[in-house]
């Protein structure tokens, strides 16, 4: 797989496929088959770094090829290469989840803050949907949030966070927004008192992340830190 992302990734694939790749034509979250260097490709417009682009699905007896092709395209479009520390910090600058780091089996979608993907307002039953419903009633007792570091500091995981002086949670992933210019990391606050954790009780603390025993002042956020509105996976730069 190759994932072709940023403001020219439409350009650069209707140029190796012929094809018309317009939000109307090809909206987001969809894919089609297309034909690049002669290989047929299952293209998936989709993102994990917040930009416009798309997955290019290959068989692997064509994927050298198909990179080839890519790579030789896009060279008038200025690309290059990247790998996955770039897809960590990127994602988590977006605030895209990761499984096993910022969501596992022992969280919850309303925890998570993904409470989108699931069919609340609709009678659709669903595996977890009766825990999601008490949780809905009787409140959450954590909540993923996000926090960022005005200085540049390796936040791997891990790390404690502290409100108005009381451990509150550790954080689950870190990384280094080159956007915003800051560290970043997400983590699940609890109250320590085991009251219900919402975005009211979050905005009352005053935060410190703990690394090596060094408590550095810590800003909470509740938005995406890069294009909250989605406007770059729309194409609109």
């Amino acid at each position: 797989m190759l994932s072709i992302q940023g403001p020219n990734s439409r350009a650069l694939l209707q140029e190796l496929t012929g094809e018309e790749l317009s939000n109307e034509l090809f909206p987001f979250s969809t894919h089609q088959q297309v034909t690049i260097a002669g290989h047929n490709v299952r293209a998936l417009r989709l993102t994990f770094v917040g930009e416009m682009g798309w997955e290019l699905h290959i068989p692997a007896e064509s994927c050298v090829d198909v990179y080839r092709a890519v790579m030789e395209a896009g060279q008038k479009h200025g690309i290059v290469n990247a790998g996955y520390r770039a897809i960590d910090d990127l994602s988590i600058e977006k605030g895209y989840r990761h499984w096993h780091a910022d969501i596992r089996d022992t969280d919850t979608p309303l925890e998570s803050g993904l409470a989108f993907t699931c069919k609340m307002k609709t009678d659709v039953p669903f595996q977890g949907r009766s825990v999601l419903e008490q949780q809905n009633s009787d409140g959450l007792t954590k909540k993923l949030a996000c926090f960022t570091i005005d200085e540049h500091r390796a936040l791997l995981a891990g790390e404690g966070i502290y409100s108005n002086g009381e451990a509150v949670g550790f954080l689950r992933r870190g990384g280094f927004g080159f956007y915003v210019g800051k560290s970043i990391g997400y983590g699940y606050i609890e109250d320590p008192n085991g009251g219900v954790v919402n975005n009211a009780y979050l905005k009352e603390g005053e935060y410190q992340i703990e690394r090596m025993g060094k408590m550095m002042p810590a800003t909470l956020h509740l938005k995406s830190l890069f294009d909250p509105k989605n406007q770059r996976i729309k194409g609109n730069y």
